[in-house]
């Protein structure tokens, strides 16, 4: 499935002005960081579209890189 890039930058921005922990680890996200850092700022969705989950906001959180590698799907 091909993902629209201008939503996908619209619900990043809207998650990154949160200012959100990672909703994987609950530490502090320095979104000052740029990829691909491990602690920089990824959206991780919640339950990942290879199982069903949508890409919509929602389905979507703020979580550092190396959190969602791990994380995997």
């Amino acid at each position: 499935m091909r993902r629209n890039t201008s939503k996908r930058d619209r619900h990043r921005a809207i998650i990154a002005k949160t200012g959100a922990p990672c909703a994987l680890c609950g530490e502090p996200i320095d979104y000052s960081l740029r990829y691909p850092d491990p602690d920089s700022f990824v959206v991780d969705h919640v339950i990942p579209l290879n199982h069903g989950g949508e890409d919509v906001l929602g389905n979507k959180t703020a979580s550092h890189n190396r959190c969602n590698r791990l994380k995997s799907d």
